[in-house]
């Protein structure tokens, strides 16, 4: 069953809808002299007011705060990221969209044949949900989920390890070796 590691919406769009979509979404069009609406605006900086040019300022610090989140699960995910991040953007007074919450999906399955992999897999996937310099309360969420879930592999390895070393002894009672051990214990005298 996958699970995203989210980054949360920062309180300047709480009132806004948000929609999430996937990270090639976000090439903005250009126009007939090959500039992006945000290029655009840097051209007429005197059209924008003190408070709406801090605000863009507030929003592209989140903008860059949430690609970098969204990438450090990316990247320390490795084959358990079900694609690339999504992001949920806000559009600015200059009206270019930044991103101010993402996600990225993570296969969070466990393997149900092989307890060594599903161990391997949970240390991957909590270590992805770490890997951010911040990470949220989903993120610890994710992280906590992997650590059961590579809890339960070592003690299903644990006890596959106690059946084999009890079926592999010559004391056990299914292996033939008991038998022709012979002898008496005291034959020493």
């Amino acid at each position: 069953m996958p699970l995203s590691v989210t980054t949360t919406p920062s309180p300047l769009s709480w009132n806004n809808a948000h929609t999430a979509e996937p990270a090639y979404a976000a090439q903005e069009p250009t126009d007939a002299l090959g500039k992006t609406a945000h290029q655009r605006s840097q051209d007429r900086p005197a059209q924008l007011d003190p408070e709406q040019q801090k605000q863009i300022e507030s929003l592209a610090a989140r903008d860059r705060e949430v690609r970098a989140h969204e990438m450090a699960h990316l990247a320390a995910a490795g084959p358990y990221a079900r694609g690339g991040p999504s992001f949920t953007y806000q559009t600015g007074p200059d009206g270019r969209r930044y991103a101010i919450g993402g996600e990225v999906s993570i296969d969070t399955s466990p393997d149900p044949n092989n307890p060594h992999a599903t161990l391997t897999k949970a240390r991957i996937i909590q270590a992805a949900a770490t890997a951010p310099a911040s990470p949220s309360g989903q993120d610890r969420a994710v992280a906590a989920a992997a650590a059961q879930m590579a809890a339960e592999a070592q003690q299903e390895i644990s006890a596959q390890h106690r059946a084999s070393v009890k079926k592999n002894s010559p004391y056990h009672p299914s292996n033939d070796s008991v038998k022709t051990l012979g002898g008496r214990f005291d034959d020493h005298a």
